[in-house]
């Protein structure tokens, strides 16, 4: 058999074509020491900062620290199966994580890796853990709102879609709650939720699952979770990832929102990695650079400009304080990062006000622009209000007595207190919102108890759901209280407190008839005293101590 010379040239030309084609380049390094979820690698010369490296044992890691003579690299997984002297590898391409619409409804680590027994997860799209923020043109004003559920949220410190809000307060006086019910009345509409468990406790985390799967969240919804039990490194990267897979859903024209529970957790995890590779430390010993942890992380919340698609991330991250003090380091970098926050309090959480929003220092910095145009003009008093009655209560303590104006004020302020509190897990349409603070900022609920003013709210919201629909439909669509709302608003509000007066003057009705037999009864046992007059007399003129005594147990029955 004879070869031609230009097959085989063609041949070979072709091997060499596909082999440049698939040929990879890779810079080796070996590991000098590791523990404690870092390495430290030397011959890795020209690694980038926040590139993706690989160790022979199959971990991953992410380039955290470029020395003079080796990298400092962070390990993302089982740090223990890497010893010293181990090959490591760069990759050429920075820290990514999966994406997609096939996240929705998972519970995920901070790698993308499934953590709910339901199978892999198949995603097709990865984003980088870290992206540039969108600038100043690439974005717009934020006016459209993001309802929470929560009275008090939704009526004094609104929330836009596209902004920053900071949830912050000692540990147990209800910061997650206030983000489940936000996730939770996002159910029906347009918004992908996105919550990010950073160092909390495992039980806590398969509670928020458990809550968001009861309620149906699940579906529109997904958990990044690293807790307290996973290595520095997943903590620290955890909030990125939620990050990442929410711009995700931004860029694609859609509104996401992410919970970040909690940043004081990951900013105590970064701390731990930059004192492991010793960097120097600051104030409270966190590096330098933990204000720019946070805001490089908060910053990629925005709304986009029309021409990128007008997507949305909604960002509400959460930050933990000590006995109160927002004035720590890690509270106030946040706190100017934000477009403004939610301060709970501790002393009115175990008062019973709940959740415990302290109205005086909460603000929203984007405020009425994106809020429902109703709430708007029924709540824009409502904080001055508010902020007067705390003072009423503190100068009525003093035991003063108060004219009848001011303890009408008083009165009034004691009942919006009680409207402003709500179930956890139970998220109010704003349309019912505006209903109730309409009602208590107008006086229809100055004449019902203040014990009974939570059980009146909701028989009002049944009889305008049932029997009002109208109005009610009609305050939905308009978004808006006119003249002709507000009349027909009044007009189902009186019509509700007939009825009230009705339903208690026949209660006091069923009373009265129910002591009626009492009172029948009683008729033969008077007869009968009647007829043993003469010996009752007898016993009461020989015992006047005793009747005197029995007449003082009465009286003492009777206070």
């Amino acid at each position: 058999m004879k070869f031609k010379a230009d097959e085989i040239a063609s041949v070979i030309q072709q091997e060499i074509e596909d082999f440049r084609g698939t040929m990879e380049t890779a810079e080796t390094g070996r590991v000098l020491e590791v523990g404690d979820g870092i390495a430290r690698c030397y011959g890795l010369s020209g690694a980038m900062a926040g590139e993706m490296v690989e160790f022979s044992s199959g971990s991953r890691g992410m380039v955290f620290n470029l020395e003079e003579n080796s990298v400092g690299i962070i390990i993302l997984g089982d740090y223990l199966s890497i010893s010293e002297g181990d090959e490591v590898r760069t990759t050429g391409s920075l820290l990514s994580v999966p994406v997609g619409d096939e996240m929705i409804g998972r519970v995920i680590d901070p790698l993308g890796n499934p953590m709910d027994g339901k199978g892999p997860i198949v995603s097709t799209e990865t984003r980088p853990l870290e992206t540039p923020a969108p600038g100043v043109a690439a974005r717009q004003p934020v006016t459209q709102p993001l309802q929470t559920g929560i009275k008090p949220v939704d009526a004094m410190t609104p929330i836009g879609r596209g902004q920053r809000e900071l949830i912050i307060g000692d540990r147990k006086t209800g910061k997650t709650a206030i983000a489940l019910d936000t996730i939770l009345n996002q159910k029906g509409g347009d918004v992908v939720c996105i919550y990010v468990g950073c160092g909390q406790r495992a039980s806590t985390m398969a509670t928020v699952v458990d809550v968001l799967t009861e309620h149906g969240a699940m579906d529109y919804s997904c958990v990044i979770a690293s807790s307290s039990a996973d290595p520095a490194p997943l903590q620290y990267i955890a909030p990125y990832a939620g990050a990442a897979l929410a711009e995700y859903f931004m860029y694609q024209g859609k509104h996401a929102l992410v919970v970040y529970d909690d940043l004081s957790k990951q900013a105590i995890a970064y701390r731990q990695l930059s004192l492991l590779m010793r960097r120097p430390p600051g104030r409270e010993a966190f590096p330098g650079d933990i204000f720019y942890c946070h805001s490089r992380l908060l910053e990629r919340a925005s709304k986009l400009s029309d021409e990128l698609g007008g997507g949305s991330m909604t960002a509400l991250p959460i930050i933990e304080t000590l006995e109160g003090e927002v004035s720590a380091y890690i509270p106030t970098n946040v706190i100017s990062i934000t477009d403004g926050q939610i301060y709970l309090e501790p002393d009115l959480f175990f008062a019973g006000v709940r959740p415990a929003i302290n109205v005086g220092i909460s603000v929203s910095r984007v405020g009425g622009n994106a809020q429902n145009k109703a709430m708007k003009k029924i709540a824009g008093s409502l904080r001055l209000d508010l902020a007067a009655f705390r003072e009423l209560e503190a100068f009525a303590q003093l035991g003063t007595e108060l004219d009848k104006a001011t303890q009408a004020q008083l009165d009034r302020g004691y009942r919006m207190v009680e409207i402003l509190k709500q179930p956890q897990y139970q998220p109010l349409h704003v349309a019912d919102q505006v209903i109730s603070i309409y009602a208590g900022t107008n006086g229809y609920f100055d004449d019902v108890a203040v014990a009974d003013v939570a059980r009146v709210e909701r028989e009002m919201l049944t009889f305008m759901r049932e029997q009002k629909s109208e109005v009610r439909n009609a305050l939905i669509e308009k978004a808006e209280l006119d003249d002709e709302m507000v009349e027909q608003l009044q007009a189902a509000l009186e019509e509700f407190k007939v009825q009230l007066a009705a339903g208690s003057s026949d209660d006091a009705g069923e009373g009265e008839t129910e002591d009626a037999p009492a009172v029948a009864e009683e008729a033969p046992a008077a007869a009968d005293a009647t007829a043993e007059e003469p010996a009752a007399e007898a016993a009461s003129a020989e015992e006047p101590a005793a009747e005197e005594a029995a007449d003082g147990a009465s009286a003492e029955e009777d206070q």
